[in-house]
């Protein structure tokens, strides 16, 4: 009896050690651990330079640990590789405690399979210390992905401060060399590449041959969303759109074929570059030809010749062909009301998870608020005055271009890859003023125009809070890729071959898994809502 009591008393010692020590672990002090608490964070990494080594990593590190003795190690994942590399991370039990990706299927997946945390009960429970991520990204945000029946909620969804998606740009030096004006209809774009095509020797003298009137590349879902877009009947409803929209890409909204179909035949009049297709994700060939000046217009990311500094489009674009050249954003594409009509981003971005192996819960949060706090973002935003900028008179941010070299460059636009919440600008009340000079080296009217057109007739796609699209999570990225297949075979196939190649491709990527999501949404947004899709 004595041996069994003293192991009841000892079982009770450990179970009280137990509570007390959990207690402990959740215990701040001035918002600071009493014990050194180790976690590890994802970082993107783009080009050669390595981001777990800058003064921005350093200060985030410092950060941590000064407010709240929490040690910060980063984990680097490939930016363009990002839902592989997680995907092996998270497969071997090594992805960080604080992981982020744009893979919302990513994280479903490892859900499905006891991979990842619930964070529902800990943002309840830890709500005080997290004023700045609530601040910053509020409840929409916050429980975006919530699922609506059982309550559980995998990933915090972060800002997206600016949600402008895609431009069309144009050659404007060539255009005034050609007698043209800024194309402001389809029919008129469509002019200009061919006076582009036709007049290579004017434009190009020796490197006529190398006349790329229209770029693209092998995402052309992406690439040309103007264009694609301007196909879909203006009166498409919201619920419509969330069926038909599950992919960015919007391929399968009613009218994407035409838009497809216009790009097929520019690429039969030689107007749209040969090659495209053959190039993948990360390969530099097609902002070579950009950057040397071979090429006449091109659609992507609303700001993206002027990204980069030094290394931009634009700037590159200048010392190889002379001041004056320079893209510019214009509003070419109607669609049947007459709008420029753009599907802009909604509030999210990326998003953020903590996988199953995460034993640091509190301490991955602070990390989360910490990144959301105004003047952490503002540090990481402009670096250091005197080195990555100067105040104008108005207290506007005017960034200062660095070689790739200097420890203080900035990897990426606004140094995203470590303002994991945010986005986009976020100066407060200087963030107005800040932005035509946020682009280093680049003429403020240049951006503050790309801004106005990509944003010109946007549309947001609205939020249904609906339980997560199960079948999304087993088929995304094999969709992802049959889609770029068959897209890139439509637009390279010979005119009369168009509608046969482009049906067969659609009709194959609705077999493998297109229509299983098309149909579990519209069930799941019925239910939800009362609505009722009509059979296309």
């Amino acid at each position: 009896m004595k041996r069994i009591l003293a192991l009841m008393l000892a079982l009770a010692m450990v179970l009280t050690m137990g509570l007390v020590s959990a207690f402990a672990e959740d215990e701040l002090v001035d918002g600071k651990f009493a014990e050194t608490r180790h976690i590890t964070v994802e970082l993107f990494k783009r080009g050669d330079n390595d981001p777990t080594v800058t003064p921005f990593a350093e200060y985030i590190k410092n950060g941590m640990l000064e407010k709240h003795n929490v040690e910060v190690e980063f984990v680097i994942v490939g930016r363009w590789s990002e839902p592989d590399d997680l995907n092996n991370l998270l497969a071997a039990g090594n992805a960080a405690d604080v992981s982020y990706t744009y893979s919302y299927p990513t994280i479903l997946n490892y859900a499905d399979m006891d991979g990842m945390t619930d964070l529902a009960p800990y943002l309840e429970k830890y709500k005080e210390y997290l004023p700045n991520m609530w601040n910053l990204l509020g409840d929409l945000n916050i429980y975006y992905d919530q699922d609506p029946e059982n309550g559980t909620l995998w990933a915090v969804e972060t800002k997206l401060q600016n949600n402008a998606r895609i431009n069309t740009f144009i050659r404007k030096d060539w255009l005034d060399k050609l007698g043209l004006a800024l194309p402001t209809t389809t029919e008129e774009f469509e002019k200009c590449l061919i006076a582009f095509r036709d007049n290579a020797e004017l434009l190009l003298g020796d490197d006529a041959a190398r006349m790329i009137p229209y770029s693209t590349s092998y995402d052309i879902g992406w690439r040309n969303n103007n264009l694609v877009v301007s196909f879909v009947p203006d009166a498409l409803s919201d619920e419509e759109y969330y069926i038909h929209g599950y992919d960015d890409r919007q391929m399968t909204l009613p009218g994407a074929k035409e838009g497809v179909r216009l790009l097929n035949k520019w690429y039969n009049e030689g107007l749209v570059w040969k090659d495209f297709a053959l190039y993948g994700s990360g390969d530099t060939t097609e902002d070579d030809n950009l950057k040397a000046g071979f090429v006449g217009a091109f659609q992507h990311n609303y700001d993206y010749p002027y990204r980069n500094g030094d290394d931009s489009i634009d700037a590159n674009l200048k010392r190889n062909v002379g001041p004056d050249a320079a893209f510019v954003a214009v509003d070419c594409f109607q669609n049947d009301a007459g709008a420029y009509r753009k599907f802009l981003g909604s509030t999210v971005d990326r998003k953020i998870c903590f996988p199953a192996t995460n034993d640091e819960i509190l301490a991955s949060l602070l990390y989360v608020d910490f990144i959301s706090d105004p003047e952490t973002i503002l540090f990481l935003q402009t670096g250091k005055e005197g080195v990555n900028h100067e105040r104008g008179e108005d207290g506007a941010y005017i960034m200062k271009t660095l070689d790739p070299t200097d420890p203080y460059y900035f990897n990426s636009l606004n140094n995203i890859d470590y303002t994991m919440t945010c986005n986009g600008l976020y100066l407060g009340e200087y963030t107005d003023a800040s932005f035509a000079y946020s682009y280093t080296g680049v003429d403020s009217e240049l951006t503050i125009n790309a801004l106005a057109v990509a944003m010109n007739d946007g549309r947001v796609p609205p939020h249904f809070n609906l339980p997560a699209i199960e079948s999304e999570v087993t088929v995304g990225s094999t969709l992802t890729q049959e889609r770029d297949t068959f897209l890139n075979q439509a637009v390279t196939a010979p005119v009369e071959d168009f509608d046969r190649v482009y049906d067969e491709g659609l009709a194959n990527y609705m077999s493998i898994g297109g229509q299983e999501i098309m149909d579990e949404r519209i069930e799941k947004l019925e239910a939800a809502t009362g609505y009722v899709h009509q059979a296309d």
